[in-house]
């Protein structure tokens, strides 16, 4: 595969949906453990704020962020 056809799959908008459902549910498991939810997610404006509005929106939209991730990862798999 050529440079050019790997630099424009870096910047590809699925590339791009793929990090944030990852991040949203990351973040959404470092909520439940303890030493990291005061340490990472304590903040809630600014620059570490994103870390704690992620985990707001993965803990009370579970379900629609969990059948977003199946969904996504049946494309990767199967029709990428």
């Amino acid at each position: 595969m050529s440079n050019l056809k790997k630099h424009e799959q870096l910047y590809s908008f699925d590339g791009i949906l793929v990090f944030g459902l990852l991040f949203i549910c990351t973040c959404a498991y470092l909520k439940k453990v303890p030493r990291l939810n005061s340490w990472l997610l304590s903040e809630k404006k600014g620059v570490w704020g994103v870390f704690y509005k992620a985990a707001i929106i993965g803990t009370r939209l579970h379900i629609p962020v969990a059948i977003s991730c199946l969904i996504m990862a049946f494309y990767v798999i199967f029709l990428k």
